[in-house]
């Protein structure tokens, strides 16, 4: 499958100040700017910026930043699924993860999280995949958001509904440990039904028959 990487700018302007969105940012634009280190959710904010300037040279990934002139305040990952993953059990070339999306604590108030989330899945060629995400409650940042986690998962469905990605059941079983935890994805408006059918078979792998 060709990987077709349409590039996206965005800027707003508050008090004084312009953000930019942009993507997919290669690995050389990567380079010259530098990382927040309130960006730390997932690993220090070193090991992170080094993951995602990783995941800019695969293939099919993709990386969309929130910056501050060349500070990068905000970002979001789009790659194919872990390989110790079930996601990436039918080798489908269509189907990639938003792996991760995180805003530094100061820049929250500024809501562009949402238009991260929107820009970065704008472009034609997503048509032409399912785009999934899994939320695990224990990535979300619960301390600093004051909310507890049914009031965070109904924070991130709503985030993750202006990229247009929905609910879908799963039995997966990280997933189902916790009902806070939940699978969505976004189908492609060209995803034909036999890749609809090979994505509803990697959802439901515990199918019991009678």
């Amino acid at each position: 499958m060709e990987h077709v990487k349409t590039y996206q700018s965005q800027s707003y302007h508050f008090d004084d100040h312009t953000f930019i969105i942009e993507g997919p940012v290669s690995q050389t634009k990567l380079d010259t700017m530098t990382f927040d280190e309130g960006l730390s959710a997932f690993r220090p904010p070193k090991d992170q910026f080094q993951a995602i300037k990783e995941i800019s040279g695969l293939e099919e990934g993709r990386i969309f930043v929130l910056r501050k002139a060349q500070h990068i305040v905000g970002y979001v990952t789009y790659h194919y699924p872990d390989p110790l993953e079930r996601w990436s059990s039918g080798n489908l070339d269509y189907l990639i993860e938003l792996g991760a999306i995180e805003i530094s604590l100061p820049y929250r108030h500024l809501h562009l999280g949402s238009e991260l989330i929107k820009l970065s899945l704008t472009a034609d060629e997503y048509e032409d995949y399912i785009v999934l995400t899994t939320e695990y409650y224990w990535h979300w940042d619960l301390k600093n958001s004051g909310l507890d986690v049914y009031e965070y998962k109904k924070l991130m469905q709503k985030l993750m509904g202006y990229g247009g990605l929905e609910i879908f059941a799963t039995d997966d079983p990280e997933i189902t440990s916790h009902p806070a935890n939940c699978l969505m994805a976004r189908i492609g408006s060209r995803i034909s039904i036999e890749q609809l059918q090979d994505f509803d078979n990697i959802r439901f792998m515990n199918r019991f028959f009678f």
